[in-house]
């Protein structure tokens, strides 16, 4: 999955005192976190932190947040913008740092000792978060300002960031009764801590999962890559001369795509739509249904009928109407395609002989067959182009041509992991952008998906330019045997989405880190750039055979093309169903638990998803709508393929690198999308609202 998240968004929120008696001090000499970072661009020095010196931090930053705190309550002035909203923005500082580390490191790689700490944390954080957020004296200064917003002269950014922080004390509890605002504090208390057992049973479950072949006969028609990658993994597991496959993508993508076997076929899809459901200790149904219950009930003491009121006001959609009346749009033609797309397949069935009915575990494997057929193209033709670092080289050579960025390897700043590469990012006066950290490779401690985390955010401080540490991390193939790593054309585009969120974090330029954009809005600049991915032209600068260095052929640059809306109704339904069910389940008004797995069929069987296709996303295991940003919020990449659609219509109108449009993607959308509303934002760069024409003609659906 594609967990597209800044981390300092998912934590928001600071620690309370810890005894000392039970974190030695000893712990805390030479502390790095509580001292400048003496690395370049005060990056975390990964080779100098020890698990021990994560409590420490957390407390000490926590004092410190307190002080800060205190200052503002305590100051006898009259509440300001700049004694109150400024010096509030800018608190939690060093908290901030440990945090970013802790829980990056939580996602990316993951230690029984980074888990304990995060276990120990998170009720923690919760708790403090509510302590300011239900701080009365506090609230009453920022209540005051906001009142008084008119006399101040604000500017756009300050009134934007007053804004937030005024509905961020109300949403957060802070107009509730007292005995109101305990019970407040200990659903939020329990939903942290629920969320974390969340992700660590999804963990667990995905590295649970391996189907062993120990016959050669079952590998046919897979291509020799998997069945490489396969030996290497059983070698790694103590069974040499077996072939281990799991359920991370660039194992079973493949297996599902060529593998004749179509019992095995079925045993490993199985085994990626059941995690979190198997009636054991990681089992997640329990969990989803007491999250879901505890939004509705948190939901309703700040006065909101559902969860999905409460999140999407903040957002560009506003109302539950409005995302289902944005799906329902959308749903009728792709489900049109889908069950034309069903008949194909099974013609495709018939025609080879078969007997049996299209099942999911099917889909890939005969639409594979029908490209090969339809338009001479196997996937396995485009790998030898795709080699990982070249893909990478072309998202760099796109975001320089577009907005005048360089990409300089360091070797001299620390990393997490051996497998991460470190970018100083440059524009071409040589000034200082930011810092990119790329990690590709699936480990035994990294979470599934790709997504872009950072350890800090872009802002400006006493004055000066504070430059982000931007992070991609991603599951693509590896490399196997004697073969480098190579993509297939969805990793590919799944890398440039990730960059694209990147750029984002790399090209803010905003005066306060806190300000963000809505969760329907956030997906635009990841979305658009797997525009250039595969486009042609693109394709010449990077797309060079890992062998002879040959740049990819013009004929099967033209068969990539000619696929572009093939299979288009199963992807889109596929995800789609996912933003019903989201949005069924953050819609609830009823508190009772609820059954998970009848929830999902009840919801599914309500638009009629056809049987052949299973959601993309299982209760069990959406982790997008119960761990991060985005409950009540996953019909957002859908909403922002809309935007991508119709602004990626102004660089095909003026030019695919026009400057002057680059450039006004870049001041509105990337630099300033935080600063103001997101749609008057990207109507400043569009000159207009986007129209939805433009993405139902790329995915075939008109």
């Amino acid at each position: 999955m594609r967990k597209t998240i800044l981390l300092t968004i998912i934590c928001l929120a600071i620690l309370p005192f810890i005894a000392a008696d039970k974190h030695s001090s000893a712990a805390t000499d030479a502390n790095p976190f509580f001292t400048k970072y003496n690395t370049p661009f005060e990056t975390p020095p990964f080779d100098r932190i020890k698990y021990e010196h994560y409590m420490p931090a957390f407390q000490k930053g926590m004092e410190e947040e307190k002080k800060e705190v205190a200052a503002i309550t305590d100051d006898p002035e009259s509440p300001t913008f700049q004694n109150t909203i400024e010096p509030l923005e800018r608190s939690g500082y060093m908290l901030e740092k440990v945090r970013n580390v802790l829980f990056g490191l939580q996602s990316a790689e993951l230690t029984d000792e980074i888990q304990n700490i995060a276990n120990e944390v998170t009720p923690l954080l919760a708790k403090h978060r509510d302590d300011i957020n239900l701080n009365e004296k506090l609230f009453r200064r920022v209540k005051a300002v906001y009142e008084q917003r008119e006399r101040f002269g604000l500017t756009t950014e300050q009134a934007k960031l007053l804004d937030d922080t005024y509905k961020n004390f109300v949403r957060g509890g802070a107009n509730l009764t007292a005995e109101q605002q305990e019970r407040f504090r200990k659903i939020n208390e329990e939903l942290s801590t629920l969320s974390l057992k969340f992700d660590e049973n999804v963990l667990k479950e995905t590295n649970a999962f391996k189907l062993i072949i120990d016959k050669k006969e079952d590998l046919a028609g897979l291509p020799q890559r998997s069945i490489d990658g396969a030996a290497e993994a059983a070698k790694k597991a103590g069974m040499e001369g077996k072939w281990v496959f799991t359920v991370q993508k660039p194992s079973m993508i493949p297996f599902l795509q060529y593998a004749d076997n179509r019992a095995l076929r079925e045993k490993i899809f199985n085994g990626y739509i059941s995690r979190g459901d198997h009636n054991n200790e990681y089992d997640n149904k329990a969990i989803v249904s007491k999250i879901a219950t505890l939004r509705v009930e948190r939901a309703h003491l700040l006065g909101y009928k559902t969860h999905a009121d409460f999140v999407l006001e903040r957002n560009m959609a506003k109302t539950p109407q409005a995302v289902y009346e944005f799906m329902n749009k959308l749903w009728e033609p792709a489900l049109k395609n889908a069950k034309k797309e069903r008949e194909a397949l099974q013609e495709m069935i018939n025609k080879e002989g078969g007997t049996f009915k299209l099942a999911p575990w099917d889909w890939w494997y005969y639409a594979e067959k029908i490209r090969k057929a339809k338009y001479d193209l196997d996937e396995n033709e485009l790998r030898p182009y795709f080699l990982m670092e070249n893909v990478r080289k072309g998202a760099f050579e796109v975001a320089s041509r577009l907005y005048g960025l360089q990409f300089v390897e360091r070797t001299d700043i620390p990393k997490y992991s051996d497998e991460v590469t470190v970018f100083e990012v440059k524009r071409k006066d040589g000034s200082h952008v930011g810092i990119l950290y790329t990690d590709y490779y699936p480990r035994p401690g990294k979470q599934a998906g790709a997504w872009c985390g950072g350890f800090r955010s872009q802002e400006r401080r006493d004055g000066k330019m504070v430059t982000p540490l931007v992070t991609n991390v991603g599951n693509f193939s590896r490399p196997t045997g004697d073969k480098p790593a190579l993509l297939s054309s969805e990793e590919v585009k799944t890398l440039f989405h990730e960059f694209g969120h990147a750029l984002h974090s790399l090209l803010s330029n905003q005066t306060y880190r806190s300000l963000g954009v809505p969760v329907d809005f956030v997906e635009l600049p990841s979305q658009i750039m797997e525009n250039w991915a595969l486009h042609p032209d693109v394709l010449k600068l990077y797309a060079r055979h890992y062998k002879t260095g040959e740049v990819i052929p013009p004929a099967l640059v033209d068969k990539l093309e000619s696929t572009s809306k093939f299979n288009q109704g199963f992807v889109t339904v596929e995800a789609l169903s996912a933003a019903f069910l989201d949005m069924d389940w953050h819609t609830l008004t009823s508190t009772e638990p609820v059954d998970a797995n009848a929830f999902d069929k009840k919801s599914l069987d309500k638009i009629g998803l056809i049987p052949e296709i299973v959601v993309r996303y299982r209760s069990p295991y959406f982790a997008h709508i119960w761990t991060s940003m985005y409950s009540a919020g996953y019909y957002s990449y859908l909403w922002a393929a809309v935007l991508d659609a119709d602004a990626f219509e102004a660089f095909k109108e003026k030019g695919l690198f026009d400057q002057t449009t680059a450039a006004a993607f870049a001041e509105h959308v990337l630099g300033r999308g935080a600063t103001n509303d997101a749609m008057q934002q990207y109507e400043k760069f569009r000159g207009k609202k986007p129209a939805i024409e433009p993405l139902l003609r790329r995915r075939g659906l008109l």
